[in-house]
């Protein structure tokens, strides 16, 4: 059962997150559209947070699967350590956006 759907928009693009289960210090939630190159992209973000305790990501079938993943932290907000981490990876890919464009002038 889905507690809530959020229709977030990350880097130019919407994606649908669906929260399962919300506690004080975990949150499990399905993120639709995505795969193995953004969840882990994201797992690996959140690992950088001090507060973050689990950060990890499953996906059942790999041409089918919607992508399942977990967040514990110890007293800092799961849903403020994944803003935050979802943050550092749109600057690190505006990073890359820029130094490409100056590459390949």
């Amino acid at each position: 059962m889905f507690i809530n759907i959020a229709k977030t928009l990350f880097l130019g693009v919407f994606m649908e997150i669906n929260v399962i289960e919300e506690k004080k210090n975990r949150m499990s939630f399905e993120i639709k559209g995505e795969g193995n190159t953004f969840c882990n992209l994201l797992k690996d973000e959140l690992w950088n947070d001090k507060h973050v305790t689990v950060a990890a990501y499953n996906i059942k079938h790999p041409l089918i699967g919607v992508p399942f993943m977990i967040v514990e932290t110890d007293d800092k907000s799961q849903k403020q350590a994944l803003i935050s981490a979802a943050e550092r990876v749109a600057d690190k890919a505006e990073k890359l956006k820029k130094e490409a464009k100056k590459a390949l002038k």
